[in-house]
Formats: structure tokens, sequence, C-alpha cells
């Protein structure tokens, strides 16, 4: 894999946005879905997992834009790129940031506006 791109314009550019085929929910006080999580983050009112929606019935469905860069950890401007292009359509996003790529989880209903809008960002429109 190449060197992890750290240059804001450069992540936007080459971010390739796209849609996962899974469907996701934040749940938190589920220690019994950690095994079956996506991802999982401790806060100080407890554990936030990302199951897959089925198992999380009342639950928000979320769907998974993955940006296929290699983002630095320590790049600044795609983050803020991504929320405020997605921001400017009322689209919700929830950004996840593994050490690979950046993950933005949006509404399931509006995955596709989410995507055709990052799209349009990466073409720089």
């Amino acid at each position: 894999m190449a060197d992890p791109v750290r240059d804001g314009q450069a992540m936007i550019a080459g971010m390739a946005p796209l849609l996962q085929t899974g469907r996701y929910a934040f749940v938190t006080g589920r220690d019994d879905l950690r095994h079956a999580a996506l991802g999982m983050f401790q806060e100080d009112e407890g554990m936030s997992l990302i199951v897959p929606a089925h198992l999380a019935p009342d639950a928000m469905v979320m769907r998974c834009i993955t940006l296929q860069v290699h983002s630095a950890l320590d790049g600044v401007g795609l983050t803020a790129a991504v929320s405020t292009a997605l921001a400017a359509r009322g689209i919700p996003c929830n950004m996840v940031a593994a050490y690979h790529h950046d993950h933005a989880f949006v509404p399931e209903a509006q995955a596709e506006a989410a995507l055709d809008a990052l799209l349009a960002l990466q073409a720089g429109g």
C-alpha cells in the first residue's frame, strides 16, 4: 500500500468514496453484541458499538461510505470537508477514522445522496 496521504486537497481528490453493502446501527449498553461489532469505542458513559443493523432492530439504520484514500492519521482537512459537504445537503454523518481509511456513516435513506455529494466534492464541485 502507498504511503498515507497528508495533504488535505490530495486526500479529497483521492478519496474515491465507496458505499458499502452493509447496514449498521450504533448501540450502547450491549456487551452481548461486542463479538459482532464492526467498531467500538469506550466512552465515559459506556461502550459504544457499531453493529449489523439486524442485531439492533430499534436503532437508526446507517450505511457506511468508505473513503478509499489511505489518509494519514495526522492529515488535516478530509473530515471537515466531508462533513461540510454532507451538512450542506442536510445529511447527518458520523465519521469513524480507522488506520487506513475514514468511514462516513449516514442514515440509510440518505446514503445515495451522500455518495453523490462526496463524489461531487472529489470532482471539485
